[in-house]
């Protein structure tokens, strides 16, 4: 199979969809790699580098989306992208179609399979593809909501970690999946009052276990919910519901009662947010201000650190990519329902509920694709 990874062209993307090292393994298996130029350049990981990895480097995007059977990518694909895909062409990049009603149409209109990152499952329900950068994700939304505390970038001044004699700042998490989790870790390391929500009792079980003292757990009701977001110096969403989009958990009537200078950090954003307030961000413009609230709600937060990112992301998505140029997709789907769960869109046609659902689409089921 011919295989190509155009350069990311996102705001502030440096991410590439392969690395040098994953180009390679393709290559050993037998398969044909692009890699449009410079396309590497945002982790460190040069032309010279493909071609020695047996990669053929090509001047621009056209002829990989013109020619590669498969296209991989990191984010979703841009307007100007959309438009070079074709029917029978395959797509695997992270979509997030839930909230993006002109992406999801014009992918249909182009006949591509597309198969998202964010929707394969793994044996226990967990999204192994979405998970290494929910990681970076959740780390990195403290590191941004620590700078977005600081006076000078609109915040009331708060040191997470405090100082003798000086409280901490108190910091919310709402969700204690992946991204919670990891935002919690960071949070707690850095000294912070820390209080984790969630709905799932196993979850509260789960993190209290692991934080014991060093952080507390709330089940999020409404009362607790707005009693928690109301004396917070940082709230980050963190709360997914896989391939739907976020529900809206903080209210812009929430946000008067907030203190003045308080930061929220959206990392739901890609799939809509999950505060009413919410619009996405780019790392050029990562803030805004609302009733004297900062929000930072960057979609695209791992491509900061690409190079981490870039890598963490090739350890979980090339052994699918290989089974996928080894087989196909439909028979590669067919004899793993874990990687089926991906299949997003197929020739004009949703084959995933939760954004057929969310946009209005008819759903096509893809077991009915693959029998």
């Amino acid at each position: 199979m011919r295989i190509g990874s155009p350069k990311e062209i996102k705001n502030h993307e440096y991410r590439v969809g392969l690395t040098p090292e994953s180009a390679k393994e393709l290559v050993m298996q037998g398969h044909e790699v692009w890699i449009e130029t410079e396309a590497g350049c945002g982790i460190d990981a040069t032309d010279e580098q493909y071609i020695a990895a047996g990669a053929k480097i090509v001047d621009g995007p056209d002829p990989i989306f013109a020619d590669c059977e498969m296209v991989v990518k990191v984010k979703e694909p841009q307007s100007v992208e959309r438009k070079k895909l074709r029917e029978g062409q395959i797509l695997y990049t992270y979509l997030h179609l839930a909230p993006d009603a002109d992406q999801t149409k014009e992918l249909l209109d182009s006949g591509v399979t597309a198969i998202a990152y964010e929707t394969v499952t793994g044996p226990r329900g967990q999204l192994p593809l979405l998970k290494p950068m929910s990681q970076v994700a959740g780390r990195m939304s403290v590191q941004a909501g620590a700078t977005a505390l600081e006076k000078a970038h609109g915040g009331r001044g708060v040191l997470l970690g405090g100082v003798p004699g000086v409280m901490p700042g108190k910091v919310v998490v709402i969700g204690g999946g992946v991204v919670g989790f990891n935002a919690a870790q960071m949070a707690v390391g850095l000294g912070a009052d820390v209080t984790i929500l969630d709905r799932d009792p196993e979850v509260l079980e789960k993190v209290g276990t692991h934080f014991e003292a060093r952080a507390s757990t709330r089940f999020s009701n409404a009362a607790n919910l707005y009693d928690a977001v109301t004396n917070a110096d940082l709230v980050i969403g963190a709360v997914l519901i896989p391939g739907a989009a976020a529900p809206k958990l903080v209210t812009r009537e929430m946000l008067k009662d907030m203190h003045k200078g308080a930061v929220l950090v959206d990392v739901a954003i890609d799939q809509g947010g999950c505060f009413e307030t919410s619009r996405a961000t780019t790392h050029a413009e990562p803030t805004y201000v609302i009733d004297d609230v900062v929000h930072y709600c960057v979609a695209n937060m791992p491509g900061a650190v690409a190079r981490t990112s870039t890598y963490a992301l090739n350890n979980v998505t090339l052994p699918h990519a290989l089974r996928i140029a080894r087989m196909g997709w439909k028979d590669a789907l067919a004899a793993d329902p874990h990687l089926a769960e991906g299949l997003n869109v197929h020739r004009g046609e949703v084959t995933y509920e939760a954004v057929a659902t969310e946009l209005g689409y008819d759903y096509r089921p893809a077991a009915e694709l693959l029998r």
